[in-house]
């Protein structure tokens, strides 16, 4: 499966941005896709996940500010991101595995990856 990500950008704190992992080659409906982040000088680290059942997962960092979502129909999962911080900083990857894994939050897990998309959010 091929990801494409999109939707980054240039946003002031307290914005929002909505993030765009549209996929080709095969259907998502059985995979789990996850967005991970990384800052400059930073390991890649988890976001989100959204698992084949709709359950969604989320780092405690985003919890309340971020909503991970999928349309089956166009092939596409978004990253709704609310109340952005300085801190968000960070291009955004998408992935996706067949099914779950348990460790959805673990970047090992996951074969297919984008290519990522920048957001910066300034104070």
């Amino acid at each position: 499966v091929q990801l494409q990500a999109s939707g980054g950008g240039s946003v002031q704190a307290g914005d929002s941005l909505t993030l765009s992992c549209a996929a080709s080659g095969r259907t998502l409906f059985n995979h789990a896709v996850a967005w991970f982040r990384q800052a400059p000088e930073r390991e890649r680290e988890f976001v989100a996940a959204i698992i084949p059942s709709a359950r969604t997962y989320y780092a405690d960092s985003v919890k309340g500010r971020f909503t991970i979502s999928r349309d089956n129909a166009k092939n596409t999962v978004y990253l709704v991101m609310n109340s952005l911080k300085p801190e968000d900083t960070a291009v955004y990857y998408c992935a996706a595995r067949r099914y779950w894994s348990v460790q959805y939050y673990s970047r090992d897990q996951y074969p297919y990856w984008g290519q990522g998309t920048l957001v910066t959010v300034s104070s």
